[in-house]
């Protein structure tokens, strides 16, 4: 891996995946405490109709993810609170739309479009310089706005009726929190595809949930889960010929089944023991 590091391709990938570790550690853990894991795969989805419009109108694909996919998820969270609808059906909804309007702006682009791959499957070795400023931009966007409203997120999470009671702006925090997971979303489409990013934004922060129950330390141990399996899982791609981002996913998931039967093993020892006592 140190001999890897003297490609410029290779580092770009390591920065990407430390960056990107950040906002899932700290998103992630929101996502999995208010259950809404399927949210992110259907804004996940949807951010490729701005792959689509960035092609189809010669701007950035990245820039045009992150438009639309802000768009959708606050469409879906407003359209959702005020209609009552079920969230799984405006998910889906969404999903097919956003996919939908990608793949038909693509269509009509004309050209050669080569890279199309590395958004569905991610392609974090091909992480230019430019999307690192980008990422880096949206971690501090990201970090700054958890911490200023972490107390009012906390509530919303645990409770909302007494968020709503104790006068949170539940309504203004549950459409900020939603944009946060878009920005995430954007973030890791270029390190592991739309197809796999639901498994790095959740698996991380699901494992540290087991351990702990402070949410800033399930935070910070989800970013620290997120940068092994990123940086273990280039390393594995890399000295087997892999993809690269596949191969993270994979990582991530061996984690998270060692992890469950960890706690089942403590568990049982637990048990074992309480017996023996009594």
């Amino acid at each position: 891996m140190i001999q890897a590091l003297q490609y410029e391709f290779m580092r770009n990938a390591l920065l990407a995946g430390l960056l990107v570790s950040i906002a899932c550690g700290v998103i992630g853990a929101f996502v999995v405490l208010n259950r809404i894991v399927f949210i992110s795969g259907g804004i996940a989805h949807a951010a490729y109709g701005g792959v689509g419009l960035g092609y189809f109108f010669g701007f950035s694909p990245v820039l045009g993810a992150v438009g639309f996919s802000l768009l959708a998820a606050l469409g879906m969270s407003l359209v959702q609170r005020r209609t009552r609808q079920r969230a799984d059906t405006l998910i889906g909804v969404l999903w097919a739309i956003g996919m939908a309007i990608g793949i038909i702006l693509i269509d009509l682009t004309p050209g050669y479009k080569a890279d199309l791959l590395s958004y569905l499957f991610g392609s974090i070795l091909a992480v230019p310089t430019g999307d690192l400023w980008l990422m880096f931009a949206l971690d501090v966007v990201i970090v700054t706005l958890v911490a200023l409203l972490y107390k009012e997120l906390l509530a919303l999470s645990f409770d909302e009726t007494y968020a709503t009671i104790a006068n949170v702006p539940v309504g203004a925090l549950t459409l900020l929190l939603i944009s946060l997971i878009a920005l995430t979303v954007v973030m890791l489409m270029r390190v592991v595809g739309l197809i796999l990013l639901i498994a790095l934004l959740t698996i991380p922060a699901a494992i540290a949930g087991q351990f702990v129950r402070d949410m800033r330390a399930m935070m910070l141990l989800g970013s620290g889960l997120s940068i092994l399996f990123t940086t273990l899982g280039l390393w594995l791609s890399y000295t087997l010929n892999l993809t690269s981002g596949a191969t993270i996913i994979l990582v991530s998931a061996a984690a998270f089944l060692a992890s469950l039967g960890l706690r089942a093993l403590g568990s049982r020892a637990a048990g074992a023991t309480g017996e023996y006592g009594a």
